[in-house]
This record gives structure tokens, C-alpha cells and sequence, in this order.
């Protein structure tokens, strides 16, 4: 398993790579996130997990502040994993350049979810369209659990043009039926 901090160091290592299979993550790494990466080993081509929390799409400091963090144990999670590639950015790696194609933020942003948390998907959008510049992955693996935000990144991709297979993966839950999310140990036993 080879981890990157540096966007340059990672591109150079991805030069040549045509069936790249992208998870991005905040980590805090869960079943969830566990069933989506056994799903980009059915594809030919390597895998590429990323670690960042973006600060983007959060409306509150503090939930910022106190999400989930545990590298340590995210990275032996995804070691197990056999994982390829994992990506470890810090803001200004991000941050620090212009992208391309600018964000299509859609109606629908401001909808469910959005209608309640202002400026939060135009945050995700943000980071992920830098990061589909920066990795440039065949396919982007993410979870129907965040629906609204797979909508979105699906119509920025159209929008934008953006070559890439968007695979949609199930939702997975606890045994209590709710769904597996990096917020869910902050939960109170008793809720969980």
C-alpha cells in the first residue's frame, strides 16, 4: 500500500493508470465504507482511498472540529484491504490551485438535505471535483446512504463533462437498521 500527502507525487505515480477506482472519504472508516471498496476489487485496475475531512462542507466549526478522526486506524483498516493507493491531502494540497472545470451546483443542492444545511454541497462539490482533476479516476464509487450528494456529484460530472463512471453502492446499516456512518460512534450506546 503506497500512501501520498503531495498531489504532485501522487500524479506521477497514477501516470499510465487507465482503470483507476476512486473512494473518497473523510475516514473514520466503517462497514460502509468497507463494502464500497470490496465492490472497486470486482474492477480491473488499482484502487485509491482518500482521507480528507473537508472543511468546506461543514456549516459549524465545531462539527468540523469533532468529526471522527483515527488514521492510525484507518490506514491498518485499508492495509488489510490491500489497498493500493491511499491519499492523505492536507488543505493547501486541495486548495492551492485553480480547478478546471468550475462546480455545477444544481436546484436540487438547495433541496432536502441542502434546504438545512447552507452551502453544504457546494463544499462537496468543491473537493470533489478537485480531487476527480487531481486523480483523474475511471470510476467513482460512492454510497446511496449520502442520495442527495450522489445526485449532485452525478450532475456536475454530466454537466461538466467529466469522464468518469459514477458506480452507485448500496447502503449499508448497523444492526439496529440504521445506516453505518463515522458519526455513529459519537452516538450514545444506548441510540446505537
Amino acid at each position: 500500500m503506497k500512501i501520498f500527502k503531495d498531489k504532485h507525487l501522487l500524479q506521477k505515480e497514477l501516470i499510465g493508470e487507465k482503470s483507476l477506482s476512486f473512494v473518497p472519504t473523510m475516514g473514520g472508516l466503517h462497514k460502509g465504507h468497507i463494502s464500497l471498496i470490496k465492490k472497486a476489487k470486482n474492477y480491473k485496475g488499482k484502487i485509491l482511498v482518500s482521507i480528507f475531512i473537508n472543511p468546506k462542507q461543514f456549516n459549524n466549526k465545531n462539527d468540523f472540529k469533532n468529526y471522527p478522526r483515527n488514521l492510525k486506524t484507518d490506514l491498518s483498516i485499508l492495509k488489510k484491504l490491500n489497498i493500493d493507493i491511499v491519499y492523505i491531502p492536507n488543505e493547501n494540497d486541495i486548495f492551492s490551485f485553480l480547478p478546471k472545470k468550475k462546480v455545477y451546483i444544481d436546484k436540487f443542492s438547495s433541496k432536502l438535505c441542502g434546504k438545512f444545511r447552507k452551502g453544504h454541497f457546494k463544499g462537496v462539490l468543491n473537493v470533489i471535483n478537485r480531487f476527480l482533476e487531481i486523480i483523474k479516476p475511471k470510476r467513482l464509487l460512492l454510497g446511496l446512504k449520502d442520495f442527495q450528494q450522489l445526485i449532485l456529484i452525478k450532475k456536475h460530472t454530466k454537466k461538466r463533462r467529466i469522464k468518469v463512471d459514477i458506480i452507485s453502492c448500496k447502503t449499508i446499516r448497523e444492526k439496529n437498521g440504521i445506516a453505518c456512518s463515522s458519526r455513529n460512534q459519537k452516538l450514545d450506546k444506548k441510540k446505537n
